[in-house]
């Protein structure tokens, strides 16, 4: 039993396969916290179960409560923003293997919840030993500023320079780490074609749900350690009209 209180429910019992033959990180039976609202922590979440992982999914509300337990998964109530919540959930859970953290806002939202709620889950996850830590972020933070254009990032500066103040700090965190930057997210349904790509220059738009496939590769697979990469999807317009980026694959 990996948690101090029981799952409900029962695990599924077949991994599914997103395309590689092997794991570093096997997700049967692994202990992950997802970090983050609706989107693409919870395609993360779904896509884990299916995987046979025991899934616990952070949420401020019981809002998505039903849904969440609907897939399996453990829905964690607690706050970003507010430490001694954060701990609990930590706490609650026997061992982390591995967190994906999601979490963001913008427009009439706080955007500080890009910066200091990641920061707080680095800091409990540092805390409680966790080995690896994938952050999801945006195209435009870091390198990346020039890739999403003048007027784009004039639009998003808020946002990006809070989740910025993110990656700095995970990186200094001295966790494994992958931070994965998508493009533009849409709701689309997959294309299966999304790819993830060192080159900073570029950005297009990706769904969410393949944004979530490419995080849990890059978190099941050690080649992706310590790496910053941008993920979007060549079989839409990339912005610029600059060629398909070269691939990397975890």
């Amino acid at each position: 039993m990996r948690a101090s209180v029981s799952p409900r429910g029962a695990r599924p019992v077949q991994a599914v396969s997103l395309g590689h033959g092997t794991y570093d990180l096997d997700p049967d039976n692994a202990s992950i916290l997802v970090c983050g609202g609706g989107g693409v922590a919870l395609q993360v979440t779904r896509k884990l179960k299916n995987m046979g992982s025991w899934v616990w999914q952070l949420q401020r509300t019981d809002k998505r409560r039903a849904e969440i337990e609907k897939m399996m998964a453990i829905c964690a109530k607690g706050d970003a923003m507010d430490v001694a919540s954060l701990q609990k959930v930590f706490d609650s859970i026997e061992e982390v293997d591995a967190v994906v953290c999601t979490l963001g806002g913008g427009g009439d939202d706080d955007v500080s919840v890009n910066s200091v709620g990641t920061i707080n889950v680095i800091e409990a996850a540092v805390k409680k030993g966790v080995k690896k830590f994938v952050l999801v972020t945006s195209i435009g933070c870091g390198e990346t500023k020039d890739a999403v254009g003048p007027q784009v990032y004039a639009s998003l500066e808020k946002v990006l320079i809070e989740k910025n103040k993110a990656e700095v700090a995970l990186k200094a965190s001295k966790m494994s780490y992958v931070i994965v930057r998508p493009g533009g997210l849409t709701n689309d349904a997959s294309t299966g074609k999304a790819t993830l790509t060192e080159d900073m220059a570029v950005c297009g738009s990706i769904s969410r749900e393949d944004t979530a496939t490419l995080v849990i590769k890059a978190l099941l697979n050690n080649s992706a350690n310590n790496k910053t990469l941008s993920a979007l999807d060549p079989t839409r317009p990339i912005m610029g009209g600059k060629p398909a980026p070269v691939v990397f694959t975890p």
